[in-house]
């Protein structure tokens, strides 16, 4: 079973599977290689990228990512305003520390490697190889960055919370329906009973508020950042210019019955923008649709009567079941999936839980996720230049947006459907797999190799 913890990560941009993996990655290697030996044995490390991150790595920072796990960053914790002069110094020094203490030698050019094939798992596959002084091997480890930061070492699944421990265990949308018939249970209820068999539902709450929290501060953040985005596109920041157009409207009084709208795609380009340029977003379920479920929650504390912060915990429970839906039965990487496992999982994500705190029944729930899904079917992976810019920040505007007219939709309902959550699901899954790979984030295909440059 996936945790509220699992599926909302405090991380760094631009990306949880480019950038949020890689850098665990790094840090589990590092600290494999000073557990297994004398961190003097070490001489050198070398670190090779592949398939997706092979191939868009550098746009989305998976080399910085590597360097700061090496050098025992996490995500949640690194100091955003730091980085670039960390990795000056790396690559000015030529040497890493490991874990921050013990220096080996590394010569980006020679010790950091992109590869467009990739290793059999995962098209976000990664290599780390340690070598003593003369050369030999100590330590060769292969890592998978799955989607949403999730990391696997080799064939071993990532780790999560014991099925067991949780008195309500689901894999499907049918079960977990059937679970909520059974106990009388809503489905953010359900979800809050197995968080209590993991932690004090106090403990919980704290973390649930630290994650809302590091939301809205992004959104405050992205509102108040001018200039353009990091790298060759430059492209320009909208949000300032955006957020002051709507106070002004706000304190006219003017009459525009979209403004809603408006102010939705705001929070979501706000939390894109300070992920493209690199600031601490928090993975919903990624970091490329990292703004859709922050703008609804904004949204419905700003726009929906009745609105409370108990409604925002259980916005992120009823999110984290149906994140485990995909999870569990299909995928949460662009790499593998394309867009659709990400700005299409976190509308539909959002749907449901907007429905839910709006009193929806279960079944209302599960047609508001199945909506927000179903018309994101195909949706491709194809960011210009590498980077999480183009169209990824838009596309977080229209996915929230979207997610807002599932969730009407389906309260409009009386939850009979006839396509079900799990159908589309298994659809997108499918649909994924008979992508061609150069729509799955690796920019070879689309909009990647259509929109110039420079």
């Amino acid at each position: 079973m996936l945790s509220v913890l699992d599926v909302f990560k405090i991380g760094i941009g631009p990306s949880s599977s480019h950038t949020v993996g890689p850098m665990r990655a790094a840090r589990q290697f590092a600290m494999a290689l000073c557990h297994e030996y004398a961190p003097t044995q070490a001489a050198y490390v070398r670190v090779e990228l592949y398939g997706s991150l092979g191939a868009t790595g550098k746009g989305h920072g998976s080399g910085q990512a590597v360097l700061l796990g090496l050098e025992g960053e996490e995500p949640d914790r690194v100091n955003t305003g730091q980085v670039e002069a960390r990795i000056d110094k790396i690559t000015r020094d030529q040497k890493i520390l490991l874990l921050g203490q013990y220096p080996v030698r590394f010569v980006a050019s020679e010790h950091l490697v992109y590869h467009r094939k990739s290793l059999p798992l995962h098209p976000n596959g990664m290599r780390f190889v340690a070598f003593a002084h003369d050369g030999t091997v100590l330590l060769q480890r292969d890592y998978y960055s799955v989607g949403g930061g999730f990391v696997t070492e080799g064939a071993t699944p990532p780790s999560v919370p014991n099925p067991g421990m949780c008195p309500h265990p689901f894999r499907t949308g049918a079960e977990l329906l059937s679970l909520c018939r059974q106990s009388d249970l809503g489905i953010s209820d359900l979800v809050r009973a197995n968080e209590a068999a993991l932690r004090a539902p106090a403990q919980t709450r704290s973390l649930v508020t630290d994650i809302w929290e590091t939301m809205q501060a992004c959104v405050r953040a992205g509102c108040a950042s001018e200039g353009v985005l990091p790298g060759p596109l430059r492209v320009r920041r909208r949000a300032p210019d955006l957020w002051r157009q709507l106070q002004g409207e706000a304190s006219s009084n003017s009459v525009d019955v979209l403004a809603a709208l408006d102010w939705v795609s705001l929070y979501a380009l706000a939390v894109n923008e300070e992920n493209a340029s690199g600031g601490r977003v928090v993975t919903a379920p990624t970091n490329g649709a990292a703004g859709i479920v922050p703008a609804v929650l904004h949204y419905y504390l700003r726009f929906v009567p009745g609105a409370s912060l108990d409604g925002v915990e259980r916005f992120f429970f009823t999110a984290t079941a149906i994140a485990q839906l995909y999870k569990e039965n299909a995928s949460l990487s662009g790499a593998e999936v394309g867009c659709q496992g990400e700005v299409g999982v976190a509308c539909s994500m959002a749907a449901a839980a907007l429905a839910e705190v709006q009193g929806a029944t279960p079944e209302q729930v599960e047609n508001a996720a199945e909506i927000g899904m179903e018309h994101n079917l195909g949706l491709t992976c194809d960011p210009v230049g590498g980077r999480v810019q183009m169209p990824c920040i838009e596309r977080n505007s229209m996915g929230a947006v979207k997610a807002i007219h599932a969730a009407r939709m389906a309260l409009r309902g009386d939850g009979k459907h006839f396509v079900s959550l799990d159908q589309v699901i298994k659809t997108m899954r499918e649909t994924g797999a008979d992508m061609k790979t150069r729509y799955k984030e690796t920019s070879r295909g689309g909009l990647a190799v259509n929109v110039i440059e420079c």
